[in-house]
C-alpha cells in the first residue's frame, strides 16, 4: 500500500474511539437484555464486531500492527430465533457441494444404471444422457437418494466439499406446490432452530489443535527426561 492510500493517524484514532463507544453500547445492551436472544444485544454485538474490524484494518494499514483480540464475525452465527415457540411444521434445507474428480468413474456408474434398466423403459434421450458429465449426474441423482450419494460419493467419482443442514420452524405447513418454483428463496435465518455445518475449514482447525496437544504432551516428557538425568548425576556424585 502506498503512503497516499494509507489512513491518517486521525482516522485510526477515530476508529479506536468508535470501538470504545461500541463496547460501551454492547455492555449496556447486555445489562438491559430482556432474554437470552435479545435483538438489542445481537445488534450491539454486530456493531462492536464491525467497529473492531475497522479499527484492526486501519491500525494495520497505518502502523503495521494488529489488535490482540478477535471478535467472531456475525456471518458465522445465527441471528436470534424469532419463530414459533411450539412449531407445527418444519423445513429441512440441505446443501452439499461436490467436485467431479473422476469423470470416467461418474460416466461408468451412470452407464451401469442404464444397463440394468429394462429395454422398454429406456427412451432414446435417456440413452444418450450417460455420455456426458451433466447427463450422468442427472442419471445418478435420478436413481439414487441424495443421502445414498453422500455416503457413496467416491464410487461416483465425486469428492465432498462443504455442506450445511438447516432446520427451520413455522406455524403452518406449506401448501402443496407452494414453494417449488423457488424452493430456497424464503429461507429465514431467524426461524432456524438448529444447523449443522461440515467443512474442511473445521478439519484444519482440528489438526492445529491436535498438533498443539502433541506439543503439550511431548514437552513434559522432555522435562521429565532432564529430571531423570539430574537424578542419575546426583547418584553418581553420592557414590
Amino acid at each position: 500500500m502506498s503512503d497516499a492510500a494509507q489512513p491518517t493517524a486521525a482516522e485510526v484514532r477515530a476508529a479506536a474511539e468508535a470501538v470504545k463507544t461500541a463496547l460501551d453500547r454492547h455492555l449496556a445492551a447486555v445489562e438491559r437484555r430482556s432474554g437470552e436472544d435479545d435483538p438489542a444485544v445481537y445488534e450491539a454485538f454486530n456493531e462492536l464486531a464491525a467497529a473492531a474490524e475497522e479499527y484492526d484494518e486501519l491500525l494495520y494499514d497505518r502502523y503495521d500492527e494488529v489488535t490482540p483480540f478477535e471478535i467472531p464475525g456475525s456471518d458465522d452465527a445465527l441471528p436470534p430465533y424469532t419463530g414459533p415457540e411450539e412449531p407445527n411444521a418444519l423445513s429441512v434445507l440441505i446443501r452439499r457441494d461436490y467436485s467431479v474428480v473422476e469423470p470416467q468413474r461418474l460416466l461408468a456408474q451412470a452407464q451401469r444404471v442404464e444397463a440394468v434398466e429394462e429395454s422398454g423403459a429406456v427412451t432414446a434421450g435417456f440413452d444418450a444422457a450417460s455420455g456426458t458429465v451433466h447427463g450422468a449426474l442427472g442419471v445418478l441423482f435420478g436413481e439414487f437418494e441424495a443421502d445414498e450419494i453422500a455416503s457413496r460419493h467416491k464410487e461416483f467419482g465425486l469428492e465432498e466439499g462443504d455442506s450445511t443442514l438447516w432446520v427451520t420452524a413455522s406455524d403452518e405447513p406449506a401448501e402443496p406446490g407452494e414453494w417449488l418454483e423457488a424452493p430456497f428463496d424464503q429461507a429465514d435465518t431467524h426461524q432456524v432452530v438448529c444447523r449443522f455445518d461440515v467443512s474442511a475449514v473445521f478439519d484444519d482447525d482440528a489438526e492445529d489443535d491436535i498438533d498443539d496437544e502433541i506439543e503439550d504432551a511431548v514437552e513434559p516428557e522432555l522435562v521429565g527426561g532432564l529430571d531423570e538425568d539430574e537424578d542419575l548425576k546426583a547418584q553418581d556424585a553420592d557414590r
